[in-house]
């Protein structure tokens, strides 16, 4: 039998710098794949399937995927992970999310979750991040704010649910890529 992958999840508000710490550290490290639920979101859309297409009416108005689609899609990303070690950000969004990954966590023994990170940065940081980057057509005030909401709304029962099970680390997303990274790294590797 193969031994369990372990899965760490970091979660933080659009602009926190989630993807690109986490993209780093894979970068940095042959054991981890890296996977943003939006990348492989977005990579559906791209290749104009008939569920991209379903995704994309979700995506282009800032609302959440549901909850089937997400699933469907981690679980597959995590199955077919060429490394022990997963880090998937953006996950889970709401508590819905969290309770069909956690069904799941505790149906598959294949699978361990190890933590999950949250990167934490104010509104205002945020917010010049997001629309000083202006990645995409989601990527404008109204839309930010409805993500803003979308993220922080379910944010408190996350980090408790979370929390009573020791799961939860906060990391500052405020500094260097460099601190983030390093920090987010350290953490890793004392969790592996």
């Amino acid at each position: 039998m193969p031994s369990r992958k372990k899965l760490f999840l970091i979660i933080g508000a659009p602009g926190s710098g989630k993807t690109t710490d986490a993209e780093l550290i894979a970068a940095q490290n042959a054991a981890i794949t890296h996977y943003s639920t939006g990348d492989m979101l977005r990579a559906e859309v791209a290749s104009a399937s008939v569920l991209g297409s379903e995704i994309n009416n979700y995506i282009s108005k800032g609302l959440i995927v549901p909850i089937k689609i997400a699933i469907e899609t981690i679980v597959n990303a995590i199955k077919n992970a060429p490394t022990p070690i997963i880090i998937i950000d953006g996950y889970p969004r709401s508590m819905e999310q969290l309770g069909a990954l956690d069904e799941y966590l505790n149906a598959d023994s294949f699978l361990e979750l190890c933590s999950v990170i949250e990167v934490k940065v104010c509104e205002e940081t945020a917010r010049d991040r997001v629309l000083g980057r202006a990645r995409g057509a989601d990527d404008n005030t109204e839309v930010f704010d409805n993500r803003m909401r979308v993220y922080t709304e379910p944010l408190a029962e996350i980090q408790a649910f979370y929390s009573a099970k020791d799961l939860l680390k906060v990391i500052s997303g405020e500094g260097s890529i460099e601190e983030i990274v390093s920090e987010m790294g350290s953490f890793l590797k004392s969790k592996i």
